[in-house]
């Protein structure tokens, strides 16, 4: 069994790497045997890039890694339920886990907004564990927002 938690804890580590530089606080980690391969925070606003998603980065990482694109002995923990674009990306890399940490009910595509990840429609998927460590990604989302808004 995978201590999801653990893994989560590093995604936590990467959205607090974001919230330092004004970015939304979203932090990802792609674990492949028992270690991380890839890793990413969101950097949207830093370059300027719509993609610059942390899923897409540490997917990107990972496949750099194994200089491979094909990721289905992996798994991606992220600290936000991934977005269609992410959620797209994560299944042609053929990852089969996605852990999140908070829901996203305005853009998540793994069951809140969207069921992509393992709708029957497509011939590939991935299983989805919801909340894991929810309320300290929910938390770092929170406070970032609040801050955003005084501002």
């Amino acid at each position: 069994m995978q201590d999801h938690a653990a893994w989560m804890r590093l995604a936590l580590a990467e959205a607090r790497k974001a919230l330092n530089k004004n970015e939304v606080p979203v932090g990802a980690v792609v674990v492949y045997e028992g270690r991380v391969i890839g890793r990413g925070y969101n950097l949207i606003e830093s370059l300027q890039d719509p993609t610059a998603h942390a899923e897409m980065l540490a997917v990107t990482a990972a496949a750099n890694t194994l200089a491979s694109w094909r990721l289905d002995q992996s798994i991606l923990y992220v600290t936000l339920e991934p977005c269609m674009m992410c959620t797209g990306a994560i299944l042609l890399a053929r990852i089969p886990l996605i852990v999140y940490g908070a829901a996203d009910p305005r853009y998540g595509a793994c069951g809140s907004a969207l069921q992509m990840a393992d709708g029957a429609k497509l011939d590939i998927q991935a299983r989805v564990i919801g909340g894991i460590m929810k309320e300290e990604s929910s938390l770092l989302l929170k406070e970032f927002f609040r801050k955003l808004r005084q501002n």
